[in-house]
């Protein structure tokens, strides 16, 4: 049986005053250990999923919990046979999850957190309405039983839709759910400031539900997006059944594939005829050298990419110092 790799999702609020210094130590933690993905590092925190060896991975947040107020940082695990990333970075941003609304800190305020095995019988209470705080490609690969759809294209446009279709005079308990549950310590803390009483959290998000609560009793419905090239993951937390369109990102079902506007490593129908003269060259030229490195059995991209390249190397300088020997 191959290894099977560790992707980890992680995330903590917490004042890191000093969080451009750890850029370089922590990209090096990671490059030193195999482990690829993204972390982002923010004065309010750090946030991002990676992916490597148990081994790798272990040392990795072993490295992060000697670092000041990084100790106890919120995890969720999941396993597959591919590491889903092919770079490892480490990006300074504002904030470690963006909603633009200033002044928000869940460190000072944010809603009840609901673990996960009480969360089904939270969310089929008729007096608590329940909000999807992603963003509408992700709703559509999966939701929650009754859960109500903002429509919303980025987690920058969450405040407004609050604004106009929720009252706290009317909405006396509201309870709201993410990913990993990042994007609700930021919701629920902006609810709270509005003025809303009962406010509530699932605790860990999605994907600490479909690790925790049993599927014959689990009030989820399809998969869940993840940002990586899984792209969905299963109740059992295994790669699903989603594909990507290369060029928007966008996820695709195996009917989408086969609409006219989708062309693969181009164009799908979210996309078609929507790119940029320069973006559809870009894309072009990314889905040749995809086309050639396949065709060499080779990556082509990023870190894994590097290590086949310098390996291939130094099997030809050792094959040219043999040649050299017995000539």
């Amino acid at each position: 049986m191959s290894e099977l790799y560790v992707t980890c999702a992680m995330y903590k609020f917490v004042a890191l005053p000093n969080y451009a210094e750890l850029r370089e130590p922590l990209l090096t933690t990671m490059i030193d250990n195999q482990v690829f993905g993204t972390l982002l590092l923010a004065a309010e925190g750090i946030n991002g999923t990676v992916s490597g060896s148990r081994a790798g991975v272990d040392r990795l947040l072993a490295w992060i919990a000697e670092q000041p107020g990084l100790d106890n940082i919120d995890c969720k695990e999941s396993y597959d046979s591919e590491i889903p990333f092919h770079r490892s970075k480490v990006k300074l941003k504002k904030e470690i999850v963006t909603m633009g609304v200033e002044g928000i800190d869940p460190r000072q305020v944010v809603g009840t957190y609901v673990a996960p095995p009480e969360w089904n019988q939270l969310i089929l209470d008729p007096e608590v309405l329940v909000v999807d705080t992603r963003n509408d490609y992700e709703v559509e690969v999966g939701t929650f039983v009754n859960a109500v759809n903002p429509k919303t294209k980025s987690f920058r446009e969450f405040p407004a839709w609050a604004q106009k279709n929720l009252d706290p005079s009317v909405h006396k308990k509201v309870a709201m759910f993410c990913t990993g549950g990042i994007r609700c310590e930021k919701s629920t803390a902006y609810l709270k400031e509005q003025g809303f009483d009962q406010v509530y959290h699932l605790e860990g998000g999605i994907l600490k539900y479909l690790e925790t609560v049993p599927k014959q009793e689990t009030m989820w419905r399809g998969e869940c997006f993840v940002f990586d090239n899984r792209v969905a993951v299963d109740h059992d937390l295994k790669r699903g059944s989603y594909d990507q369109c290369h060029a928007c990102r966008m996820p695709l079902t195996a009917q989408e594939k086969n609409l006219g506007t989708y062309v693969e490593g181009l164009s799908c129908h979210h996309c078609f005829g929507t790119l940029s003269e320069e973006k559809k060259r870009s894309v072009a030229q990314r889905k040749k050298q995809m086309d050639l490195a396949r065709a060499r059995g080779e990556q082509h991209i990023g870190r894994a990419a590097q290590l086949h390249t310098e390996r291939r190397r130094a099997e030809k300088r050792a094959a040219k110092n043999r040649k050299a020997k017995q000539s």
